[in-house]
């Protein structure tokens, strides 16, 4: 790459934050160029560039994922077979048809059939009243079994959005208002998303922007503008300081602890005194802490797997209370992280929103997309998707698909207990083939109505 610039690579990475890059670096396929003019070599292209082996990569794990053998199949792969051995048995002893014509009747795994199906489409009904949708069946059992949580960061825990988060002045004669209003009147005509995101928030609050002169820009770096007759540098710390603005103990110890809570700083110096710095940060979704405290009450780990860098992936983990943290993570990477989890025997559930999630949501056992900010890949690869972004619906979820699975084992055991005292009472000759028909609808009713019951059930 020639030239330099900032560029958003979160189609790859999911990073909130604008990278800069300068001669000589590589970008990956899918970049934004943020602003500018650059020049970039194309080193691999067509099926071996990133983008293309992500595709792949989502292909590969879709056709690695074994069927899952539900629940009622289980039971009915060897029930079948034993009710005719048993009609065939009583009718050989008893050498009476009418008792093996019993026998089958009362045995007939309607009651066992229904039992999965009703719940599931019970579940799934409930769900779609509260913004969730799920599109198999099976996404519903295997969430129910679902041991481990992986979230993204960016978009999911986080709104993805730049907001400035931090003001501080260095000059005893500027308060943050004052800081804020010259910083925005000099990033007014910047391109860069940072300069965007410092002016959005000034008129956001109602502060008024002063026209600025002579205005400079030099990509990846910072800006030169004059304010009212002031002469002002804003940008990075490499960029202030190769420009003659000295940076003392206190804003060097102000720096290393806005890097630790990986927040983004603009600098902003004039006449070899820095005055302030503003940092930015994605914003965390609110709801976000509550959630995961509610999933670890349930037994439930959560991890964190983002393409952030680590300081900024550790402060956020911290904030929600998500004590495994793995940061710097390319989407191939993540789909790795996953299959370590299984290899644990760990049960994962994947959330994310962006294109380079979309493998690892493949990978996971099952996975949830954010339906409104996700991409469109991610929410086509996930078996259910949060139509609302409501990351509090998680926990209701988790304890609906605990609840459906809990239901259809109840309503199993329940229609295999009808059925061998109906059986019983067959061989005993007190049912007949009518009266044990009574018994067998008796029995699927009972499945259908506690089936029903997890309609209207309240889950939050």
């Amino acid at each position: 790459m020639n030239g330099e610039t900032s560029v958003d690579q979160s189609v790859m990475t999911g990073e909130s934050l604008p990278i800069d890059k300068g001669p000589g670096e590589e970008v990956f396929c899918g970049t934004i160029n943020c602003f500018g003019s650059i020049d970039i070599t194309a080193t691999k292209v067509g099926e071996n560039s990133s983008l293309q082996k992500l595709i792949r990569m989502i292909q590969d794990a879709e056709n690695k994922q074994a069927p899952m053998q539900r629940i009622a199949d289980r039971a009915a792969s060897w029930l079948v077979p034993v009710a005719l051995l048993i009609a065939v048995g009583s009718y050989v002893f008893t050498e009476n048809i009418i008792t093996a014509v019993t026998v089958l009747v009362v045995f007939c795994p309607c009651a066992l059939v229904l039992a999965t199906p009703t719940a599931i489409m019970a579940a799934i009904g409930q769900a779609t009243k509260h913004g969730v949708i799920i599109k198999s069946g099976e996404a519903l059992e295997k969430m129910g079994k679902v041991d481990t949580i992986a979230f993204d960061k960016t978009g999911t825990l986080t709104y993805g959005r730049l907001d400035v988060s931090d003001i501080i002045s260095f000059d005893e004669t500027l308060s943050e208002t004052d800081m804020l209003s010259l910083t925005a009147s000099a990033e007014a005509k910047s391109e860069h998303p940072l300069g965007k995101a410092i002016v959005a928030c000034a008129k956001s609050r109602g502060i008024p922007l002063t026209e600025s002169n002579s205005f400079k820009m030099t990509a990846g770096k910072g800006i030169f503008a004059t304010v009212n007759e002031r002469r002002l540098l804003c940008g990075s710390e490499k960029f202030i300081t190769e420009n003659g603005v000295l940076t003392d103990t206190n804003v060097q110890d102000t720096l290393e602890q806005l890097r630790a809570q990986g927040k983004a700083s603009v600098l902003v110096g004039e006449g070899g005194k820095c005055l302030g710095v503003i940092a930015l940060s994605d914003v965390l979704r609110p709801e976000a802490k509550d959630m995961v405290a509610r999933l670890l009450d349930m037994h439930t780990q959560t991890v964190l797997l983002t393409g952030d860098h680590q300081k900024t992936a550790d402060y956020f983990a911290r904030q929600v209370g998500i004590s495994r943290v793995c940061a710097e993570l390319l989407p191939e990477e993540k789909v790795r992280s996953i299959e370590n989890f299984q290899a644990e025997n760990h049960r994962v559930c994947m959330i994310g929103d962006g294109v380079n999630d979309a493998p690892a949501l493949k990978t996971a056992d099952v996975s949830v997309a954010m339906g409104t900010m996700g991409s469109d890949i991610a929410i086509n690869a996930a078996e259910i998707a949060l139509m609302s972004d409501d990351l509090s619906k998680i926990p209701y979820l988790k304890r609906l698909s605990n609840g459906t699975v809990a239901t259809i084992k109840a309503s199993i055991t329940l229609s295999m207990c009808i059925n061998f005292a109906a059986i019983v009472l067959s061989l005993m000759e007190v049912l007949t083939p009518t009266t044990g028909a009574l018994v067998h609808n008796a029995g699927s009713c009972f499945v259908v109505l506690i089936a029903a019951l997890l309609y209207d059930r309240k889950f939050e």
